[in-house]
């Protein structure tokens, strides 16, 4: 008897809704845990980290700490992935949670500059990097146990749900921030900005038990009693899968609207432009809930149309929108800078925001899936990450300063959307479709007995 005969005693059923679920509290959790570190980047790092630096020089330095979460993250997207193709979707999703609670709690514990020196940076950086290398693996690990749950042709919608997660997560990061934010200075750089991280404990719990309830997805229990899973699945993904993770590497250069919106923008708005803190706070919460609503229909679209009309329609139209924002940002208008900021970050980039989890992951076949879309989102987060950084180097004095920024982002996405035309549509096929389209593998996974 072959051992393919006993796959539909050993598969559990689809769980579309459970798995959404799951995936969008966990992701909503873990990011409120990484976007709270953005938020204390533009606002009190430099105060707090960097007070042996003059004022320019410490908001630099603490933006590129904010870039530094984004360069572990290809490096955990390897592991990550290899455990998810080797071991299962739900390993991942668990191990992921913890590992983003504790360096964002203790991040909150951390003795500031003017206690412990350059120690203080130093171990800011660290724990930057371990939020960074959690999150390599967040977003793949939801979306694959997701997609896999997923009807056939709702896919788009129900891996949404993982964005919609992680848009609520800064949501309730930017949320945090504000009576925080409202504090007078002292309070605010001597405990106030630590209350925020503090509370991941909860976030940790609350993840982890919602978490371990969930099964494992059926397309991976099929693939593991057909023997089909792979002791070293990145051995396949490089060997027969690179263009996939080119393109979709080349493709989340998209998030260059995200960082550059919620970090630089937020930066120069308080630092240059001399806005109310706590009123742009209001401008990101403002964005993230149209988008919540924004996200899922997108999805359902892309579902009925296609996946790459949706995309390009977000990724080239948030880069155009942001020459916009900025210039509406030093204007110092804020009614316009809600409408245009709803417009560009709410609406437009939840285009591709919301369908690129089902997009980049039906790149891959079940093999390689999660390791595929982990290794490739994250090389191109990881550039993304430093937008800021970047950005805030090359733009000009004062409040006049932005169009180098407006022109970076907008190459970034124009880049982005050239890898995305040259994808396959797949929102018509099948998982099983999926993976004949990109090919079996021919590497073996057992070597054979001799005699």
């Amino acid at each position: 008897m072959h051992i393919n005969e006993f796959v539909p005693e050993t598969t559990a059923p689809k769980t579309p809704v459970r798995a959404a679920f799951a995936s969008w509290i966990g992701s909503a959790l873990e990011y409120f845990d990484f976007f709270i570190y953005g938020t204390a980047a533009a606002l009190v790092f430099n105060k707090v980290f960097f007070t042996g630096s003059d004022p320019a020089t410490g908001t630099l330095l603490a933006l590129a700490t904010f870039g530094v979460g984004y360069v572990a993250r290809p490096l955990g997207a390897f592991i990550v992935g290899h455990i998810g193709d080797r071991y299962g979707r739900k390993k991942v999703l668990i191990g992921t949670l913890l590992l983003m609670g504790v360096s964002t709690f203790l991040v909150g514990c951390l003795p500031t500059y003017n206690q412990i020196g350059v120690w203080a940076p130093i171990l800011l950086v660290v724990l930057r990097l371990l939020q960074g290398f959690s999150a390599s693996g967040e977003q793949s690990g939801a979306t694959s146990m997701s997609l896999e749950h997923a009807p056939e042709r709702r896919r788009a919608f129900f891996t949404s749900f993982t964005l919609s997660g992680t848009q609520f997560g800064s949501v309730l990061a930017t949320a945090a921030f504000i009576p925080v934010a409202a504090l007078p200075e002292d309070q605010l750089l001597s405990w106030g900005w630590r209350l925020p991280f503090w509370s991941s404990v909860a976030v940790v719990v609350a993840g982890v038990i919602i978490r371990r309830k969930l099964q494992e997805t059926p397309a991976f229990q099929e693939e593991a009693a057909a023997s089909s899973t792979h002791k070293l699945p990145l051995v396949v993904l490089f060997r027969n899968h690179k263009a996939g993770v080119i393109r979709v590497a080349l493709a989340a250069l998209v998030s260059t609207v995200s960082t550059v919106f919620g970090v630089y923008a937020l930066s120069f708005a308080v630092n240059s432009v001399h806005l109310e803190r706590n009123i742009m706070l209001w401008v990101g919460v403002a964005t993230n809930l149209t988008a919540l609503v924004a996200i899922p229909l997108f999805a359902t679209l892309a579902d009925r149309i296609g996946r790459k009309r949706v995309y390009l329609f977000g990724t080239i139209g948030s880069g155009l929108l942001m020459f916009l924002y900025l210039s509406v940002v030093s204007g110092g208008n804020y009614l316009l800078i809600f409408t245009v900021a709803i417009l560009m970050s709410g609406i437009v980039y939840s285009a591709q925001n919301g369908i690129f989890p089902a997009f980049y992951s039906e790149m891959f076949p079940t093999q390689v899936r999660l390791s595929g879309m982990a290794i490739g989102t994250q090389i191109g987060f990881a550039v993304a990450g430093f937008a800021p950084t970047i950005t805030a180097a090359i733009a000009g004095p004062g409040k006049d300063g932005w169009p180098p920024v407006a022109i970076y982002t907008l190459v970034s996405c124009l880049i982005a959307a050239g890898a995305a035309l040259t994808a396959r549509e797949t929102y018509d096929k099948s998982l099983k479709q999926i993976d004949e389209l990109h090919g079996s593998d021919d590497v073996p996974r057992t070597v054979p007995s001799r005699g």
